[in-house]
């Protein structure tokens, strides 16, 4: 609010009021000591002269400041030893700007400012400028429009013109198909002329072209010539329009004569082919030749770069496939090594264990056959039992041996039948060491006639199956294993009650494992897959986390 000193020194001031510009007095402690009539009707009542000067800026900073002072007019005013003048601007709350002249002046502790409205003034100069302008362009209709039939006639060529350039670029923009692409601007270019036939021949060799594209499509696949005339155009990069009674050298004669337009189609300086249009209309090449050489630019610009996108398409469709099949190799030899080490060392590891074994064995006959001269029975029954339960460790390690070579077999890597069930039971006891005194091996298993198949392949499959589910079970546990014949389909299920599997989407993706840093490959499950597929069949996978996983395994028993 303002102070009493208003009051008091407001009737010095009283002069002001007869003023038709905003007159304010501002005291050296920059308080407002008077306000006149037209001041109060223009701006509303403040509480502070920096309230009022946040409103009030220069029309154009003249420099650049952090200092809102410098910024300010009323500021500056107040800051400025001397009379200063400026063209300022004052914005209201509702965003409308209003200018004003604002002059300054010192009488003593007094800073006394006029703000002269000019608003009307800017906008009437404006408006002037804005007439000045709109009277020059009136001019320059006028002076265009002397003509009107030949400027109409120019205005709707060049609007034909544009709008055939647009669609053209649409096109281009929106296929990446050379055979959609070039129908399309056929179509166009025939509204365009009136034309009966609309055709692109691709060049072929020297001088020689080959209808691709047609409107009929009847001449597609046609080799087609024309004159030394019209080959001079094309070489030269010329569009012609001549009248004719041929569409090229090899058609026959037309009944009547055709103006034909040929369009050569370039890419830089490489000429890729034409486009050939008959009409019975009059045309002006004059008034089209610009919109065909634009036509001409874009769509060999768009051919070769539906050609090449074809060219990279294909060729990354082939690089796919070969990725694909470098994969499916790289799993086959990694296979392929792991089982032949895997059956060097078991025929290695089996050879170590019979010697010793045939050794013991033959011990253990002889000492059965000295046991019936021992006279002291109870030493003698002793030495019996532990004989028995060396014959049937002998049978046991025997019994191991002939299964590891049985899972191996590399002497059988052509198709034969095999009793999948014999099969699985030779996989469990492979794996017993994992599942002994703590996981339940439930069997299911259902009559089952011989499948043709790989079967040391089928049982390494199973063998990576269940030592998956007997390392997702912690602690105690129970695999179910069913088999089944359906509708000529040999059925597998191996189901556990493990931890399940997070991301079963990626179980047979090759380098996926679900096991820890070291422990697991992820190329178990991912060359059982192929090993299944091999065999013409199909492997899927159910699981729910904290519940399980369930394989099923499908082959078709007339592989």
């Amino acid at each position: 609010m303002l102070n009493s000193q208003y009051y008091i020194v407001m009737g010095k001031f009283d002069l002001f009021n007869k003023f038709n510009s905003a007159v304010i007095v501002l005291n050296e402690n920059r308080e407002c000591v008077f306000r006149n009539n037209v001041f109060k009707r223009i701006f509303p009542d403040f509480d502070s002269v920096k309230k009022f000067s946040h409103k009030l800026y220069y029309d154009v900073y003249a420099l650049e400041s952090n200092d809102f002072s410098v910024h300010s007019p009323i500021l500056q005013a107040l800051k400025s030893e001397e009379d200063m003048s400026a063209h300022v601007m004052y914005q209201t709350i509702d965003n409308n700007s209003y200018y004003f002249d604002m002059n300054s002046t010192k009488r003593g502790i007094y800073t006394m400012i006029v703000l002269t409205d000019v608003t009307a003034k800017i906008h009437y100069e404006n408006l002037l400028s804005d007439n000045a302008a709109y009277q020059k362009k009136i001019d320059m209709l006028i002076e265009e429009n002397k003509n009107l039939s030949k400027v109409k006639y120019q205005a709707q060529s060049q609007a034909m013109k544009l709008l055939l350039l647009n669609n053209v670029s649409n096109i281009i923009r929106e296929s990446i198909n050379t055979s959609v692409i070039l129908k399309s601007v056929l179509s166009e270019l025939s509204q365009m002329f009136g034309a009966f036939k609309a055709s692109y021949a691709a060049k072929t060799g020297d001088n020689k072209f080959k209808i691709s594209e047609a409107i009929p499509k009847k001449e597609v696949g046609k080799q087609i010539s024309f004159d030394k005339n019209v080959l001079n155009s094309i070489n030269a990069a010329k569009v012609s329009c001549l009248t004719c009674r041929k569409e090229y050298t090899e058609a026959e004669p037309f009944r009547e004569n055709v103006q034909r337009i040929v369009l050569p189609i370039y890419h830089r300086a490489d000429l890729i082919g034409i486009i050939v249009l008959l009409t019975k209309q009059k045309v002006k090449l004059d008034d089209t030749l610009e919109v065909l050489e634009g036509v001409s630019s874009q769509l060999g610009n768009a051919i070769m770069q539906a050609e090449l996108y074809k060219k990279n398409e294909q060729m990354v469709h082939n690089l796919t496939k070969t990725l694909k099949e470098l994969k499916e190799t790289q799993l086959q030899l990694i296979n392929s090594e792991k089982m032949a080490s895997l059956g060097q060392l078991v025929a290695g590891v089996a050879h170590e264990i019979n010697t010793p074994v045939a050794s013991i064995k033959s011990n253990n006959e002889i000492a059965k056959k000295l046991l019936g001269q021992i006279k002291d029975e109870e030493l003698a029954e002793l030495l019996k039992e532990v004989n028995e339960i060396d014959s049937e460790a002998i049978d046991r390690i025997n019994r191991l041996v002939v299964s590891l070579r049985k899972f191996v077999r590399l002497d059988e890597a052509e198709l034969q039948d095999a009793d999948i069930n014999k099969e699985i039971d030779l996989t469990l006891d492979l794996i017993r060491h994992e599942t002994k005194n703590r996981i339940e091996i439930e069997k299911h298993y259902g009559k089952l006639p011989p499948i043709k198949c790989y079967p040391n392949m089928l049982n390494q499959v199973f063998m990576n199956i269940l030592v998956n589910a007997t390392h997702a079970i912690k602690g105690e546990g129970k695999i179910r294993i069913d088999t089944d014949y359906k509708k000529k389909n040999l059925v597998v299920k191996i189901k556990d009650n493990g931890c399940g599997i997070k991301e079963p989407e990626k179980i047979f993706d090759a380098g996926y494992t679900t096991k820890g840093v070291g422990v697991g490959t992820g190329l178990g499950l991912a060359i059982s897959q192929k090993i299944i597929e091999k065999h013409k069949g199909k492997i899927e996978v159910k699981t729910k986390i904290n519940k399980g996983s369930e394989f099923c395994i499908t082959i078709p028993s007339g592989y």
